[in-house]
């Protein structure tokens, strides 16, 4: 269990700055998602399923979008079932470079 009091980084979350943009952020996860489910011989249908989400959301997952031309914004719990039934950290799913989140990108 990682403590408010123990640095990200000693609790093995390496942030690196990134000029990346929210959306490609989001396509990075759908990509990691759709190379993982792909490993497993999941279909998309069945994945979600066993996550406890539509179909629809995690075809959108894997695009990387939650509407045309809005990055996807994933509950923290929907990422945890995501990993959990990929038998993956929630690290193995979310990129390090994060974008930059104080401006619009």
């Amino acid at each position: 269990m990682v403590h408010d009091s123990v640095p990200p980084s000693q609790a093995g979350i390496v942030r690196t700055g990134s000029n990346r943009s929210k959306a490609d952020f989001s396509r990075a996860i759908g990509l990691t998602l759709q190379r993982l489910r792909l490993e497993r011989g999941y279909s998309q249908e069945r994945l979600a399923h066993m996550a406890g989400i539509s179909s629809y959301t995690y075809q959108k997952f894997e695009k990387g979008e939650s509407k045309p031309g809005t990055p996807m914004n994933p509950r923290l719990f929907t990422l945890l079932s995501l990993a959990e039934v990929l038998d993956v950290e929630l690290e193995d799913l979310v990129p390090t470079d994060w974008p930059d989140l104080t401006e619009g990108s």
